[in-house]
């Protein structure tokens, strides 16, 4: 089963990130995205793609504009993750094959994305949204909308968003920041990795 949790790596860097990746992969995680304000980030989703493209959804965040989804694609990338709701830079991931997970907020640009083909809407900041918010949305959202909380969510309140009718989650510094070795990433992973398979299962 390939859990519906995305990895960030924000601030990995090129030489680092093959390992951290493995890492992921072994403890159950298979999608990975760096944000691409990390240390050269292209050079990082090309790494990843080219040791996991075959059994990982290796992707770029914090993707803004259409030349750099072109970037993204360019390395091996197939997964585009954007703080905002630009309908440009989702028709040109879909135009290109990609798998769209744009940021929103509210239901009207969550049923923007979805009309231009999003695959999964990245509900962001979560902690502003709140589960509360996110069961409201949920609730007139097409059946099968894939949603993924990211902002302020983790481990301790899986359970608690679960609830609320997300359907995965995007996952920062609660796995992955600045400084921590490959052993590190998988020790938090192992623990997220069991907290969601309790909450998405009970």
């Amino acid at each position: 089963m390939s859990r519906e949790i995305i990895a960030i790596l924000r601030g990995v860097t090129p030489d680092e990130v093959t390992e951290i990746g493995a890492a992921l992969i072994e403890a159950g995680i298979d999608r990975i995205e760096v944000p691409l304000n990390s240390p050269r980030p292209l050079e990082s989703i090309g790494h990843l793609a080219e040791a996991f493209g075959g059994n990982a959804m290796i992707g770029a965040g914090t993707v803004l504009s259409l030349d750099q989804v072109q970037a993204v694609a360019s390395v091996g990338g197939r997964m585009i993750v954007s703080p905002d709701c630009n309908p440009a830079v989702i028709d040109a991931t879909k135009e290109l094959g990609l798998l769209s997970y744009p940021g929103v907020a509210t239901p009207s640009e969550c049923f923007t994305a979805l009309r231009h083909g999003a695959d999964g809407l990245k509900l962001f900041p979560s902690f502003l949204i709140g589960p509360e918010g996110v069961r409201a949305i949920a609730a007139v959202l097409p059946p099968g909308t894939r949603t993924y909380a990211v902002g302020g969510v983790g481990p301790e309140n899986f359970a608690e968003w679960a609830a609320a009718g997300v359907t995965g989650f995007g996952i920062g510094t609660s796995l992955f920041k600045p400084g921590l070795s490959a052993k590190d990433v998988q020790a938090r992973a192992g623990v997220i990795v069991a907290a969601y398979d309790t909450a998405m299962t009970g």
